[in-house]
């Protein structure tokens, strides 16, 4: 089966990740870590610290991105009186579904549709977090499954602009495929206390089996990190693929290449065809409007040849089919089979 309905990655690790792999030494794993003698948390927020320039006591790591964003709406949301989240209109469910968890609630805020992307209205998100002062605003950059993102002048811009008892979370699972500017992120961090943004090695680096997820978060917050990290250390097979993943950037933005090659196919065989849209995409992924009354068939066309992709079923958002970017072939049979279908409607 070709699973292009999840985001997950569909080409080869690096060379690097596969040698940590084949030549990791399993007797390492009869030992904790010894690093958190050093005050340190694990050897790869010393790993992330150089890479991105933030100290490494304001990294924060979880079992994937899953955990940063559960960790982080838990915590918050339980401390003090206010128990509210800020989330986009068009997003992931399980960000609501968290702030329940705690006993938290939500308040979706608009995404608009403009001539070929979904965008945030900055002057609008501003005004809503200002307005309803929520113990917590999130923004997704890029967003899931919209596919649009937040320039760093736009993510400064609010910042300097809502309550500062506001955590503002940003989810950054999606980052990378497009831009490899990471220089914003030390000097927000290192700017706004009330900032948490992260990251993960699901996504960019294909590792989602790993579990590896990463973030930072702005001064001040001993007692949350105190909350997240695991004081007898980290996976340490995971520990060493992680390490190997992140010095593979080569590798993962060729990938990144092959998947801009799917994001302009889609464009140009879809894109002017009747009742199509092709969104404009920063992630792994791109939404695609189609003409609804193909979706049985076009279901069944795909079947038959081992794909599935996501047909989205979210309000204002059924319309739309969400295809993770595979590889070129893959790419290329989805895009010839939805051809194919509606032009023999």
């Amino acid at each position: 089966m070709n699973y292009l309905d999840r985001n997950e990655f569909n080409f080869e690790p690096s060379q690097q990740v596969v040698d940590a792999i084949r030549n990791f030494d399993p007797k390492t794993l009869c030992f904790y870590t010894r690093i958190y003698d050093e005050g340190k948390k694990s050897v790869i927020s010393v790993r992330l610290s150089e890479i991105y320039g933030v100290p490494e006591e304001q990294i924060i790591l979880g079992y994937g991105g899953e955990d940063i964003l559960k960790n982080v709406i838990h915590y918050f949301l339980m401390v003090g009186d206010r128990k509210t989240i800020l989330i986009p209109e068009f997003s992931w469910w399980y960000y609501n579904r968290v702030a329940g968890e705690c006993g938290g609630d939500f308040v979706m805020y608009p995404l608009h549709e403009t001539d070929d992307t979904f965008a945030y209205d900055v002057e609008e998100v501003i005004e809503y977090t200002n307005r309803v002062h929520p113990r917590m605003l999130l923004l997704a950059s890029p967003n899931n499954p919209t596919g649009n993102g937040l320039t760093p002048i736009e993510i400064g811009h609010i910042m300097e602009n809502i309550p500062d008892d506001t955590m503002v979370l940003i989810d950054e699972a999606y980052a990378s495929f497009i831009s490899t500017d990471t220089d914003y992120i030390a000097p927000l961090v290192d700017k706004y206390n009330n900032l948490i943004i992260s990251r993960t090695l699901s996504k960019f680096y294909g590792l989602p089996g790993l579990r590896v997820g990463f973030g930072f978060i702005g001064k001040g917050h001993d007692q949350f990190i105190s909350y997240v990290n695991k004081y007898l250390g980290y996976n340490r097979f995971s520990e060493a693929v992680a390490l190997a993943a992140l010095s593979s950037d080569d590798h993962y933005r060729q990938v990144a290449e092959d998947m801009d090659w799917g994001r302009q196919l889609y464009k140009r065989e879809l894109g002017s065809l009747p009742g199509f849209k092709v969104y404009k995409s920063v992630a792994n992924f791109i939404l695609i409007k189609y003409p609804v009354e193909i979706k049985e068939e076009l279901k069944k066309a795909l079947a038959l040849q081992d794909y599935k992709i996501k047909f989205m079923a979210d309000k204002g958002l059924e319309s739309c089919l969400r295809i993770t970017l595979g590889r070129k072939e893959q790419t290329q049979a989805v895009c010839d089979t939805i051809k194919q279908v509606f032009l023999n409607k």
